[in-house]
């Protein structure tokens, strides 16, 4: 969790450097659990993660301080044909069942399930996106032949994600834009694409910069990451996309998810994997970036009022374009999530807490409330 004067940095956009990949360094082992880790969020200051193709409809929440499991949810009513990534926003979080190795499945879907949900249970029922691909005609089998392969999903704006193919032919990765609302989808291929020089495997994208990273291998797991940014609306390769390796700091390994823990911190899960003579067992790593972190996500703040201020029961949000609010103390720890414009501070001890509230344009507002 960021502290409070990185709260306030972000409020200034004082930071103003070129991106960088630095401190790639493996934290510890992954539980036997999760050996097959592919996909990864940062969430309520755990990790969430799980297993590909074969394995159970799980999400286990990993300690990264520890390296422990802490708690294990099941989607009751999913099917783990090949779960290989996960994003998040504000409200939800999406499970890509969207592995296909030999191009010929009819049946790749999403799940959604709310945040609320997840916090109050293990076992969680999710809506269903079901998709294909417009532009695929061919549902031959052609295993670790094929184009239609995927392991990389964001969460791009409030109305969209995007997928992002794996392609086993040449390296040429698309994207495809997917509504968040449970349904069946035909979805077309955005315009620019990417020589990705390898395997896409995993995506997140930092609202807080503005930058998709992803990260992926060459054909004898050679570990890459791969930077998006300057990029026009949701054409993510339109902009500059610049490639780092990292196999000097990691060595041979298949890296598979990825996702950020602030601006500039994020993690990368591996999965263990035996191709004699080369061995190797499942890890989380960690690197850290200078990104510039952009004053254009803090919105002028003329337009928000909030009352009364100071509160003693129920603070009222009133602000143009709203979606949702988090509420931190003094210490930046999170107290409180959510899409209500009322809040209710009754239980919370006196003093100062401050709220970030975001915006339909992915803008977010911070600012300070005393509770009496």
């Amino acid at each position: 969790m960021k502290n409070i004067f990185t709260l306030f940095a972000l409020i200034l956009g004082i930071f103003h450097s070129a991106a960088q990949i630095t401190n790639v360094e493996e934290k510890f082992p992954l539980p036997e659990v999760l050996n097959e880790s592919s996909g990864a969020i940062f969430f309520n200051n755990k990790l969430i993660s799980h297993n590909d193709s074969g394995h159970e409809n799980k999400l286990y929440e990993l300690d990264t301080i520890t390296g422990t499991i802490t708690r294990t949810l099941t989607i009751t009513n999913a099917t783990n044909v090949d779960w290989e990534d996960i994003a998040q926003d504000d409200t939800s979080i999406y499970i890509g069942d969207i592995g296909n190795n030999s191009g010929d499945r009819t049946d790749l879907k999403i799940y959604k399930i709310a945040k609320s949900d997840f916090l109050a249970s293990t076992n969680i029922t999710a809506e269903v996106i079901n998709y294909s691909y417009s532009d695929q005609v061919d549902f031959s089998t052609n295993p670790n032949n094929t184009p239609w392969d995927a392991e990389a999903l964001i969460s791009f704006d409030e109305n969209n994600l995007i997928l992002f193919t794996k392609n086993w032919i040449d390296g040429t990765t698309k994207g495809y834009s997917i509504p968040k609302n449970s349904g069946t989808y035909s979805v077309d291929p955005l315009t620019s694409r990417l020589a990705s020089g390898g395997l896409i495997t995993g995506a997140t994208y930092n609202p807080a910069t503005e930058k998709v990273y992803f990260i992926g291998y060459t054909s004898i797991l050679q570990p890459f990451v791969w930077v998006s940014e300057n990029f026009q609306d949701n054409d993510i390769f339109s902009g500059t996309n610049t490639q780092t390796s990292i196999a000097n700091s990691l060595g041979f390994e298949q890296a598979e998810g990825i996702t950020h823990a602030g601006a500039n911190r994020y993690f990368i899960t591996s999965e263990s994997f035996v191709i004699p003579p080369i061995s190797d067992y499942g890890k989380l790593i960690s690197f850290s970036t200078n990104d510039q972190v952009l004053s254009t996500i803090n919105h002028p703040t003329d337009n928000v009022s909030l009352y009364p201020n100071p509160v003693r029961n129920v603070l009222f949000i009133d602000v143009p374009e709203f979606t949702s609010v988090e509420v931190y103390d003094v210490t930046s720890k999170l107290i409180f999530r959510g899409d209500s414009k009322k809040l209710d501070f009754s239980q919370l001890n006196k003093g100062l807490y401050l709220l970030k509230i975001r915006l339909k344009d992915r803008s977010y507002v911070v600012k300070k409330v005393i509770k009496k």
